[in-house]
């Protein structure tokens, strides 16, 4: 192969080159942004411009940003300083909503993956007791697509709040927090291009109360102590701006999703076992849960990147934790899929080539373990 394929955006894409570029120079100034000199000042202003330009990306109030250390800080946050006791979230959540609410009431999925709306609703309608609900966007695994505007109108007429994970979602479909309904929402940088290690909490209420969990400091309006990463946050912002600039000049005829649907395309009609994860759900243009029937995930994962091509078995934060995937088994599926599934994700560099790259050797994989492929390959 004349060159590595990336295909793995979903546990992080690459770092846009307008980001490197504004990061480096923010790295070369110095100043505290809470420091009250010249430098310090000049610092604050870098933060503060980012946070205008997320809170552009999804109609916000910036005074409603919380810069954090990324999604997993973000959702840690949200679940643990919002001061509800009970909680509920889907049962196809990250890991890091599911360990940072452990005790939470699960709600389920249908075999699509779309969380039971009936379901939420006799939850909530059970117990009176102030709710928080956590609902992601779009899932990490399948870039199933969720009914959060919906989902919120049942959560709000019970009284309850909802939180919503985006951080999968962000520069990949438009997220407006006043269309989703969210009360609270999770950013990732590094899901869209910006640095890892760079996230936020947006509250759509910029006044409402949120307990820290990191203390020893006034910082981000007393929500979260600790010296701001000035250079990170602003490949946050910039990361923003660009995500915003991409989808508003999308052409749905062409770009990344064009590229998901002729690597689906390709993989099913090559071999015709192969079957693709959600595929009659939304989901993310750039997403696709390949299923290559008789093969582990992970057996997967290591021939395709001998081949130089990347790809992943799940939730990158799960790497080193072999075993059934939580989102799969919520669905039914797992029994099925029995661990051979794949996931691939395209972004911003994304070419022809890759797909074609991809799909070279995987076919090529397929044909070694003895599945039927098709004369065309």
């Amino acid at each position: 192969m004349s060159r590595a394929v990336y295909l793995d955006y979903n546990s992080g894409a690459p770092v846009r080159p307008e980001v490197a570029a504004a990061m480096v120079e923010s790295l070369a100034e110095p100043g505290n942004p809470s420091s009250v000199h010249a430098f310090g000042r000049a610092a604050r202003a870098r933060v503060e411009a980012a946070r205008r330009q997320l809170a552009g990306l999804v109609g916000a109030d910036p005074a409603g940003i919380v810069f954090t250390s990324g999604g997993t800080e973000a959702n840690a946050l949200a679940l643990r300083g919002c001061g509800r006791s009970r909680q509920l979230v889907s049962a196809v959540e990250h890991p890091s909503v599911l360990d940072a609410a452990a005790e939470a009431e699960r709600i389920p999925v249908t075999r699509d993956g779309i969380v039971d709306l009936g379901a939420l609703e006799s939850l909530l309608a059970a117990n009176t007791r102030p709710a928080l609900v956590s609902l992601m966007l779009a899932n990490n695994e399948t870039g199933i697509v969720q009914p959060v505007a919906e989902a919120a109108r049942i959560i709000h007429a019970h009284g309850a709040w909802l939180h919503c994970d985006a951080a999968q979602a962000m520069g990949r479909i438009p997220v407006s927090l006043r269309d989703l309904g969210a009360d609270i929402l999770t950013v990732s940088g590094h899901k869209m291009g910006g640095p890892a290690g760079a996230g936020a909490l947006i509250l759509a209420e910029s006044g409402r109360t949120l307990a820290p969990i990191l203390l020893g400091g006034g910082q981000e309006r007393r929500r979260r102590a600790g010296t701001e990463n000035v250079a990170g946050i602003v490949g946050l912002g910039v990361a923003a701006q660009l995500a915003g600039d991409d989808l508003a000049g999308a052409d749905t005829t062409c770009g990344v999703g064009a590229l998901r649907d002729r690597l689906e395309q390709g993989a099913l009609r090559l071999v015709p076992d192969a079957a693709v994860i959600g595929d009659g759900a939304p989901r993310l243009p750039n997403t696709t849960c390949l299923v290559l029937p008789g093969v582990e995930g992970r057996t997967q994962v290591m021939a395709l990147d001998l081949a130089g091509v990347a790809v992943s078995a799940g939730a990158a934060c799960s790497s080193g934790k072999v075993g059934p995937s939580h989102v799969l088994a919520a669905m039914g599926l797992e029994e099925r899929v029995k661990g051979s599934a794949i996931r691939v994700s395209l972004g911003w560099s994304s070419r022809p080539e890759d797909v074609d790259a991809f799909l070279a050797a995987w076919v090529g994989l397929a044909r070694h373990k003895g599945l039927k492929v098709s004369e065309a390959a």
